[in-house]
């Protein structure tokens, strides 16, 4: 049996997967985003901006307060786009199911039974359990 064969029909299977259909869903309606795309290209230039004024030897700290500004202002608008959420949100579920797959090939270099081991779930919560009932 080739591993390597066998983990490129995993990947043929996860191109399959509906999470990964919606993640390439979610990205190209990105791509189509002309207001979204715009805020990116300014972000990008902000960050441009404040790198090459953080280099200076007589770097203004002010021009750099006014970019770090900027940049949290843009940073904001892109995160409130409705698809950079919704790619956000099927970019998370990808990570999920390649964490638990990745924690099943641990499991398994590990010498536990690949039909049955069972890696522990990881919560993306930042720690505010007063909402979750997952973590045990």
């Amino acid at each position: 049996m080739d591993v390597i064969a066998k983990a490129r029909e995993l990947g043929a299977l996860l191109q399959q997967d509906e999470r990964y259909l919606k993640l390439m869903e979610a990205q190209k309606a990105n791509e189509e985003d002309k207001e979204l795309n715009e805020l990116i290209a300014r972000i990008q230039l902000v960050q441009m901006s404040f790198q090459h004024e953080a280099s200076k030897e007589d770097k203004n700290e002010q021009k750099l307060e006014a970019y770090d500004k900027e940049f949290g202002e843009i940073y904001t608008k892109i995160m409130a786009n409705p698809n950079m959420q919704a790619f956000e949100a099927a970019r998370n579920e990808i990570d999920q199911l390649m964490n638990y797959i990745n924690g099943i090939f641990a499991l398994c270099l590990q010498g536990q039974d690949p039909a049955t081991c069972e890696p522990a779930q990881q919560h993306d919560c930042g720690g505010e359990c007063s909402s979750c009932s997952g973590c045990h």
